[in-house]
């Protein structure tokens, strides 16, 4: 990391002088204040990195490291979708479920290690999770859940449609055959669908009432759905948040920077 600064310091003619520090995103348990990543399945399962420690004494810059979603939530406040507010919830739907809470215009880290929002209990006793509990917001609502259920349909109902897009290939299956079989009638993966939505409008539900923001992004592949993913999540959250008949409840929409979202959030932690 710190080689790709340097380059990237030499491809724009900067100086070390010119530069405010590095922000790093990085999935797993992140220490904020002591810049130590505690726990990330991504790093091979170690433990306790003095990560900021490290980058800086070989920069000689400031360092500062929150969770990836965080920066993502961040970015998408400063210039996406969430541009111009001062609060947001952002739900990164992948292999698992990440989670970044703008509040007040900065990112709300938490107490040490910070929060995991895709580790909140939707289901007691539910599927297994990868964090060794069942029934995680996670094992529900991530991409990897929904190819999974889709999976199982498909096993069950071998004339499934969606058998067909995957060629009766399971191993093939990703997150848009569910979609597209849904969309072209196959009653299979319309109950795959409406279990999803209902279980991804329940967590989104769930951030609404702890949070209040003003507004909920959703990021990932499974989000290229556009509005046959958020127009359903709308009415759910409408009518099952905390006084949602009376109070106006904070819009479901997608994410809008992609990738550059972290990005952006890193760069802007640097500037307060």
């Amino acid at each position: 990391m710190a080689r790709l600064v340097r380059e990237l310091m030499q491809q724009t003619g900067a100086a070390p002088s010119d530069c405010l520090g590095v922000g790093i995103g990085c999935p797993g348990t992140i220490d904020a204040i002591s810049g130590r990543v505690i726990y990330s399945n991504n790093l091979a399962g170690r433990v306790d990195i003095p990560l900021a420690e490290s980058i800086a004494s070989a920069l000689q810059l400031p360092v500062r490291i929150s969770n990836d979603a965080n920066y993502a939530a961040l970015g998408e406040c400063v210039a996406g979708a969430a541009r111009g507010c001062r609060s947001a919830v952002l739900l990164t739907l992948g292999t698992g479920v990440g989670g970044g809470v703008v509040w007040d215009g900065k990112v709300f880290e938490g107490g040490p290690g910070g929060m995991e929002l895709g580790h909140t209990l939707l289901r007691t006793g539910g599927e297994p999770c990868t964090c060794g509990r069942k029934g995680c917001v996670e094992a529900y609502c991530s991409a990897t859940a929904l190819i999974r259920d889709a999976a199982r349909a498909a096993r069950s109902q071998p004339q499934s449609r969606l058998n067909q897009l995957c060629g009766s290939d399971l191993s093939r299956m990703n997150g848009k055959i569910p979609f597209d079989a849904a969309q072209a009638g196959d009653p299979a993966a319309q109950e795959v669908i409406a279990d999803y939505l209902h279980h991804l409008g329940e967590a989104v539900t769930d951030m609404v009432n702890i949070f209040r923001p003003e507004i909920v992004l959703l990021s990932g592949g499974i989000c290229a759905q556009g509005a046959v993913l958020t127009e359903p999540l709308n009415r759910y959250v409408q009518e099952h948040a905390f006084a949602g008949r009376w109070l106006k409840t904070p819009p479901v929409c997608i994410a809008g920077l992609g990738a550059d979202a972290g990005l952006i959030g890193a760069a802007c932690l640097l500037d307060g």
